[in-house]
């Protein structure tokens, strides 16, 4: 991400939380964002990334799929466009165990 911010590649970023390091990794990519005035949106995995969303200076938009909605226990809820964040400790995923048997069969 250093790199591509250097040569002024993109007016903004979409680091995949999963591959850039996790949550360390995201809050020091959005650091990065901020120091360069980039907006930063988010690729996959809306669950986490709605939340560090909301700790990113430079947030810009939040990439919604509902691809893991059948195997979560409570999928993100979208109302009005918008992603409510609930106030839970950690990520907040939380895998419905028996969907994840059914597809692991």
């Amino acid at each position: 991400m250093r790199h591509a911010l250097d040569a002024q590649a993109s007016d903004f970023m979409m680091p995949d939380v999963m591959k850039i390091g996790g949550v360390t990794g995201w809050m020091r990519a959005a650091s990065l964002a901020q120091a360069h005035g980039i907006r930063l949106s988010n690729h996959l995995w809306p669950e986490i990334s709605a939340q560090l969303l909301c700790l990113t200076p430079t947030a810009h938009w939040l990439e919604y799929a509902d691809w893991w909605n059948p195997i979560m226990a409570e999928p993100l809820r979208i109302e009005d466009g918008m992603a409510t964040v609930e106030s839970v400790p950690g990520t907040g995923v939380a895998w419905n165990k028996d969907a994840v048997a059914r597809f692991a069969s």
